[in-house]
């Protein structure tokens, strides 16, 4: 664990900082590094200059900058030239530190479990803890450098940054409830709090998601081998559940930290504490091996386990956020709701008073990737109409796991500084998290008026609406069984191949293209299916009867890789260009949505009272990767011009 920095030291001086086990424990794994270097040249031509360099790095401690730091302004010349060659080193590893390191600044607060201070102002406390750090050293090394005459001239402060990837606030692990077969993860302190360094890019070692996410036949989770002081531990609310998840502080693991921390919801901790959570999720075991990639079910504690081992191959974004939602996803079907693999917005609808003409106020995202449907009996339903079940909409996420292959440069203008990203120059599939909502939006239930599935490849004439909702509900159904879409090549399946993928593949996915069970879910696949048949017999009266509209949205999003589109029915359909399809196709969709979203809004106001001017219309559309979701979102936003000036 020398690859990671954790800082728990409250340093206020120059003189402190210096001084302190973290500078000391960061100079020596720099050193180490810096020699390592070294060595792979020891057999060139510039051996003897590797030697007297590794001579000097070794012979470098933590004092010889403390002497600069508190002698004298007129430095004896003997003395200047050894301070100077001191700190020119410490340049190095000051920039080490800044774009290289992985830092973790950690104040363990257990008496904000009893305490009734807010979370902001606890927050607040956490984020100045940053703040003041990054001061320090800056401030350290602008005295550093003037005492050796390297600060003469014009400061070059501007941009330089010294932030800790992550700031957190840890309360101890046993404020959880655990069985005992799992006690050594009430040794890793819990975070409760935490301040993130955004605007930064990660390297992970994958790119894409090469293996399933399936359910297993033994418990992957070895108690007796687990080591508590290798993992951070961050409690999720995923849904209406909470999740641990324990993060291996290796590199190549604890960098999706950040990105969850800016993708999930922080678990209530003082709700939390005292109770079990619902399930607990391990990333980068280094005791398993790809048999124990996967989750179980623990019948007897009742409690919902995921793994990810400590392999090159699997350490990539997606198998932290897929196998947590996969998680997310079997809670769902083992508590009878119906997990949905959607993009889900809650649009105002307001009518102009003169006209009564319906338009777009203002929109709220409740999912971008995953979400449940859940019914409520009677819930917000009108004196006109008999109380029944009503399904709601609640979101798993307050943030996007965005791929910037099919986003605008303006887009990707607005998510800098708010983004952690992943594999920046990869060419392809690059990902970055940004937050697209807040917690109250995601966590509360909307009903649900609008539920389409996204076809991203069929494509469709002009005059004709994108948005199909005039089929049977059955027909939708099948479309929604079938979950057929044209792959973008981010997962394994070629670019430009249907994949056929039921449901949109809710994770875990539950039946083969030829609508099998799959072996590992039989018992899940027929929950879901049990489900499935509850909520369609309601969704059909709901349909039947106005309350709902169902059927097909067309993004046209791959349309243009489709081989089976030839250039004669691209050109009847209005597309010229295959290139340019995947951006006038959402386009065209997008128009489409409004006026649905519009027709919906006047037809669901005609069962309510006179005086009311404002509907909430909340479309959620189901779809997998690269289907539509976000390029649909942004189109939308373009065309009712809600997102400001370019």
């Amino acid at each position: 664990m020398t690859e990671i920095l954790e800082i728990r030291d409250g340093c206020e001086t120059p003189s402190e900082l210096l001084k302190s086990k973290a500078f000391a424990k960061f100079l020596e794994f720099y050193k180490t590094q810096f020699i390592s270097e070294l060595k792979s040249r020891e057999k060139s031509e510039q051996k003897e200059e590797v030697i007297h360099k590794k001579d000097f790095v070794e012979n470098i401690f933590p004092e010889a900058f403390y002497e600069i730091l508190i002698c004298d302004d007129k430095i004896p010349d003997e003395k200047l030239s050894k301070y100077k060659e001191n700190i020119r080193f410490l340049e190095g590893l000051f920039h080490y530190y800044r774009k290289k390191s992985y830092t973790r600044l950690i104040k363990l607060h257990d008496e904000v479990l009893e305490s009734k201070e807010r979370a902001e102002t606890i927050k607040d406390r956490i984020s100045k803890r940053a703040y003041k750090l990054n001061d320090l050293i800056l401030e350290t090394r602008r005295i550093l450098l003037s005492k050796v005459d390297f600060g003469v001239g014009v400061r070059r402060s501007q941009g330089l940054e010294c932030l800790p990837n992550v700031t957190c606030g840890e309360v101890s692990g046993k404020s959880i409830k655990l069985p005992d077969s799992y006690s050594k993860l009430n040794e890793v302190p819990l975070t409760t709090h935490a301040d993130m360094r955004t605007g930064i890019h990660y390297t992970t070692h994958a790119n894409k998601r090469a293996f399933p996410f399936f359910a297993l036949k033994h418990n992957p989770f070895k108690n007796e081998v687990f080591n508590s002081t290798d993992y951070v531990a961050i409690p999720f609310e995923v849904g209406q559940w909470n999740i641990v998840a324990y993060i291996h502080k290796s590199r190549g693991c604890i960098e999706l930290e950040p990105g969850l921390l800016n993708l999930f919801p922080f678990s209530k901790v003082r709700k939390l504490a005292g109770k079990k959570p619902d399930g607990i999720f391990i990333f980068g075991c280094p005791h398993s091996s790809m048999k124990d990639l996967g989750y179980y079910y623990d019948k007897e504690n009742k409690l919902l386990i995921g793994l990810i081992p400590n392999i090159d191959d699997c350490k990539y974004f997606g198998y932290g956020k897929k196998p947590i939602l996969t998680l997310h996803n079997v809670l769902c079907i083992l508590n009878d709701h119906l997990p949905l693999h959607c993009g889900c917005t809650r649009y105002v609808v307001r009518f102009d008073s003169k006209t009564n003409e319906p338009y777009i106020a203002d929109s709220f995202i409740k999912a971008d990737d995953m979400g449940r449907a859940s019914l409520i009996y009677g819930k917000n339903e009108s004196v006109k109409n008999p109380k029944s079940d009503v399904p709601y909409f609640f979101g798993t996420e307050t943030g996007a796991f965005a791929c910037l292959d099919g986003f605008s440069e303006h887009t990707k203008m607005q998510m800098e500084g708010r983004e952690i990203g992943y594999n920046k120059h990869a060419g392809t599939n690059a990902r970055q998290i940004v937050p697209v909502t807040d917690y109250t939006e995601v966590s509360t239930g909307s009903e649900l008026d609008i539920l389409l599935y996204l076809n991203n490849y069929d494509l469709i004439e002009p005059g004709k609406s994108c948005m199909n909702v005039d089929m049977e509900v059955d027909e939708a159904l099948e479309h929604f069984r079938t979950g057929a879409r044209v792959a973008a090549g981010s997962t394994q399946t070629h670019r430009g191949k249907v994949e056929i993928s039921y449901w949109a593949n809710p994770f875990p996915l539950l039946k083969d293209e030829e609508w099998n069970d799959l072996p590992e879910h039989v018992d899940l696949s027929e929950k879901f299916m049990n489900i499935e048949k509850k909520f369609f017999n309601i969704i059909k009266k709901r349909v039947s009867s106005g309350k709902m509209k169902i059927g097909v949205a067309h993004s046209m999003l791959m349309a243009g890789v489709y081989a089976k589109n030839t250039d004669e029915r691209l050109n009847s359909c209005g597309f010229y260009n295959r290139d340019l399809v995947e951006h006038e196709g959402p386009e065209r969709a997008a128009k489409d949505m409004i006026a649905l979203i519009k027709k919906t809004a006047l037809e669901k106001k005609k069962g309510l009272p006179e005086n009311v001017f404002e509907v909430d219309i909340t479309v959620a559309t189901v779809g997998d990767s690269r289907t539509g979701k976000s390029e649909m979102s942004e189109k939308m936003e373009e065309v009712l011009s809600t997102r400001g000036a370019n």
